[in-house]
């Protein structure tokens, strides 16, 4: 921008060569844009700056000392931030702020602000000097605290008083301007989120934190490389602790599965999996790199003077919209990258898990086949599929519709994900010797009807299994194979008898999630009948099929897509496949035979929600084969 601004004044003999050549050599030594430092040399002054810069990027300019603007538009923005991009609010029309900026080329500081308040930002422009003087008057007459620099000494007196330990109480925000940090899209006024691991509240007009309350962190190990008492003083500083509310707060809205906190050499990455799919949300500066990675740590209960082994941990918080208490659990992981730590948070809403097996996606005939199988007295139901395909949603709706007074049933999870009234529910400890096979003897002298074996990893846990559904008790239990036949492969490959597979196994269901194309938006979409041949469609029916896709609106942030839906291959182990099982028929013999008898594909199933105008072609091929 600098160059570009100094040329043009000299073309329009604003200045000449030689005021040029002097404004950069100061601009060297000093640092500042090339136009204020022009302004403080006296060389041109800061109108004529302004008018130029509106005139080569067509952008308006305004006049700050002729504008009253108000207190609530004020506070969409932190002292901090504005004084960071020297930018300030001046007015709030719908969903778009008018922002005044000296540089309207900062589409950092845009995208920034975008995100804090969750407004589509249009800017003017107002000189540098203006906006300093303008910030400086609004701010302060908002009675802007720094409550954090107020609370800082009490907070922290307790590291002094008690070594190793980390007092747990974070910056406030005073709730009148100066939030010090990022403020949430469509965040209600009163609205609360309360972080019940950490007991502290949040209770003011947007964010506001209590400092008074906290919880304490053990520092087991001191690491010399590492100022642990620096890395807790800044995951509380209030920026931070306001951007990892804001992250979880914003992850319900927007109904994302997932949240990736992603370090990298010169970037700092934060991305959310929507629906299957990961999109950038924002790119903190690299300076709060290790104070949000520090701070998801001391939230879940994690150990932040260890950065070189990957931990587990549980985040559960509160969160009050509309009016309604919501419980929400993230489940962190922490993985040691080349450049830090990788922090990846799996949501998990009890309100998006579906019990109702109806609702799931099934074709009604291949529904039928799994509810009969999951009603028998004993026997193996096995689902498979990679991780995110809806496995744990299926055996948790099975469960749902066995789960009466007069069934005890069991379960071996790692980790549990959702608490499930009237079943036992067992969290595995690997360190202490608490894995899927250990659990799954001792369930049996627990008198089960019903058992849930996580997945089946290895050869003990397959073991124990099928004997356990050969004694008289049905197991679920999950693996990770790409469809129902090769399953029997993978059982055979880990040391289990083909006999015993055959006599063992009820049913073998395969699965897999694609996206819903979205209602508000569907439209039709003309694909060529050689297309539709090809991915699967006879060749009388492909004529009279109708494809749909989603065009993009705000209800599904412009992708085409929401929500998802299953795909299911529902195998069941007949005689005729017993029979093939015993004599160690391959992978392919099954599937063909599996078809004779009138199995439904994934492709198949992917098939028939094109044909609902359920999903696109796009989406079923990505995720099945002919």
């Amino acid at each position: 921008m600098s160059a570009k601004l100094g040329e043009i004044l000299v073309r329009e003999n604003l200045i000449n060569s030689q005021q040029l050549r002097e404004a950069l050599e100061y601009q060297r030594g000093n640092g500042g844009r090339l136009g204020s430092n022009l302004v403080k040399l006296g060389l041109i002054s800061d109108d004529v700056i302004t008018a130029v810069l509106s005139r080569q990027y067509g952008v308006p300019s305004i006049n700050l000392d002729l504008f009253q603007i108000e207190e609530q538009t004020i506070k969409l923005i932190s002292h901090e931030v504005a004084l960071k991009y020297s930018v300030l609010p001046i007015s709030k029309v719908g969903a778009t702020l008018t922002l005044a900026m000296a540089d309207p080329t900062n589409v950092f500081a845009m995208d920034d602000i975008k995100f804090m308040t969750g407004l589509n930002v249009e800017p003017v422009i107002a000189s540098e000097t203006s906006l300093q003087d303008s910030i400086a008057r609004y701010y302060s007459s908002s009675n802007a605290i720094d409550l954090l620099n107020l609370n800082e000494e009490s907070a922290y007196e307790k590291i002094s008083a008690k070594l190793g330990k980390i007092g747990n109480g974070g910056g406030s925000g005073n709730g009148s301007g100066n939030s010090n940090g990022v403020l949430k899209k469509g965040v209600a006024p009163g609205e609360r989120i309360l972080e019940s691991d950490l007991n502290m509240g949040v209770s003011l007009d947007r964010f506001e934190f209590d400092p008074n309350e906290g919880s304490e962190l053990e520092v087991l190990d001191d690491n010399d490389e590492i100022d642990l008492a620096e890395l807790a003083r800044a995951s509380e500083d209030a920026p931070v602790v306001r951007l990892v509310n804001v992250l979880l707060v914003d992850a319900l809205r927007r109904g994302a599965s997932d949240i990736h906190v992603e370090p990298y050499e010169k970037d700092f990455r934060i991305r959310f999996r929507i629906d299957g799919v990961l999109y950038d949300v924002m790119h903190p500066p690299m300076k709060m790199r290790d104070a949000l990675i520090s701070r998801l740590k001391i939230m879940s209960k994690l150990d932040i003077s260890e950065k070189r082994l990957p931990q587990d941990g549980r985040i559960k918080i509160k969160v009050k919209v509309d009016n309604r208490s919501r419980e929400l659990d993230f489940r962190v992981s922490s993985l040691p990258t080349l450049f830090g730590e990788k922090v990846v948070l799996r949501l998990l809403d009890k309100d998006k898990l579906m019990l109702d097996m109806t609702k799931l996606g099934f074709e009604q005939q291949s529904l039928d086949i799994f509810q009969r199988n999951i009603a028998k007295p004993y026997g193996m139901v096995l689902v498979t599929g990679p991780t995110g395909s809806g496995k744990t949603n299926t055996l948790y709706s099975a469960l749902q519709s066995l789960n009466t007074p007069e069934t005890n049933i069991m379960t071996a999870e790692d980790p549990v994900e959702f608490n499930l009234h009237g079943i036992n529910q067992v969290q595995m400890k690997e360190q202490i010797g608490l894995n899927f096979a250990a659990a799954l003897r001792s369930f049996l002298r627990q008198d089960p009807n019903i058992v849930l074996v996580g997945e089946i990893r290895d050869f003990e846990t397959a073991e124990i299994a099928i004997k356990a559904a050969l004694t008289g008790h049905l197991v679920l239990s999950t693996l990770h194979t790409n469809d129902a036949p090769s399953t029997i492969s993978r059982l055979v490959n880990m040391g289990i008898e083909p006999f015993l597979v055959a006599t063992s196994v009820n049913i073998i269901q395969a699965q897999r999630l694609i996206r819903r194309v979205c209602k508000e938006c569907k439209e039709e979409q003309k694909i060529p009948v050689e297309a539709l041949i090809e991915i699967g469609f006879s060749a009388e029916e492909a004529p009279t099929i109708k494809t749909y896709k989603g065009k993009g609106c705000e209800v599904c942030n412009g992708t085409g897509f929401k929500g998802r839906v299953g795909l299911y291959e529902v195998m069941e182990i007949t005689d005729e496949l017993r029979e093939l099982i015993i004599i160690g028929a391959s992978a392919i013999e099954l599937r063909r035979k599996a078809i004779d008898l009138g199995m439904i594909t994934l492709r198949q199933s992917g098939l028939y929600k094109i044909r609902e105008g359920i999903t696109t072609i796009e989406e079923v091929v990505k995720e099945t084969v002919l």
